[in-house]
């Protein structure tokens, strides 16, 4: 098989917790995975642009939509871990992890990464995005990042960061879950086989790499994504579709 450049895996599993089944949830008749991957296909060729899942409805749902497929198992930790996985069946140079909760996410956000990573093409990159109001920042679904003046990544956290004496919201940056792993890191981490400690603390996969000495550079990112990981955040994606 040729190698790609580039192409985007966008990881799904239908076992959510907080919202169940939430990739076939359906936004003003569309499922919130496909309306992701009609973002996708705005940015970079749909024969570039893959589901990765365990599940059998989604590959069911992906095959009578003619939206690219493949399986992985379900031992994956996370939707990195799936990406990695799926990234043995695909041979590409760098592989764009695109959350599969993301409906909102800008193709133009997508085309900069790719940019980006032609300007760093060891490194990996995450998106960030300034926070706009409290109740992202106070909001434990919200991952909050922190960087050094090179834009690398020294913390992120769904605890209030950077905090200050008087405990309100001053300014901060937020993670866009959107990521650009050259294959070697992203093998890598699928290799380690096991959750940092302070990835399972926090339950945010990209701290594995800060906790294997990796450095992940971040790439600020429009305010346009919108990751649905409750009921509260479906609501307010159906209220932004009927404006």
């Amino acid at each position: 098989m040729k190698k790609k450049d580039y192409v985007i895996i966008i990881p799904a599993r239908l076992r959510s917790t907080r919202l169940p089944e939430k990739p076939l949830v359906l936004l003003k008749g569309i499922p919130i995975i496909k309306r992701t991957y009609q973002r996708c296909i705005k940015a970079i060729p749909k024969n570039d642009v893959y589901i990765a899942t365990d599940s059998k409805k989604i590959q069911n749902y992906c095959s009578k939509n003619f939206m690219n497929c493949i399986m992985t198992s379900k031992k994956c930790l996370t939707g990195t871990d799936r990406v990695a996985e799926a990234a043995k069946k695909i041979n590409s140079k760098f592989y764009i992890n695109i959350q599969g909760d993301e409906p909102f996410f800008s193709p133009k956000d997508i085309k900069k990464l790719i940019k980006f990573s032609k300007k760093y093409p060891k490194s990996i990159l995450n998106g960030f995005t300034s926070i706009k109001n409290k109740r992202q920042y106070f909001s434990s679904h919200v991952p909050k990042v922190v960087f050094n003046e090179k834009n690398e990544l020294l913390y992120m956290s769904r605890s209030p960061i950077p905090g200050n004496k008087t405990t309100k919201f001053i300014k901060a940056w937020r993670q866009v879950c959107a990521y650009v792993f050259p294959k070697k890191m992203l093998i890598k981490f699928y290799n380690s086989n096991n959750k940092g400690t302070l990835e399972a603390i926090e339950d945010i996969e990209i701290l594995r790499f800060i906790e294997m000495g990796q450095k992940v550079k971040m790439v600020k990112l429009s305010s346009l994504s919108m990751a649905i990981d409750t009921p509260q955040d479906l609501s307010l994606a159906r209220k932004r579709l009927s404006k």
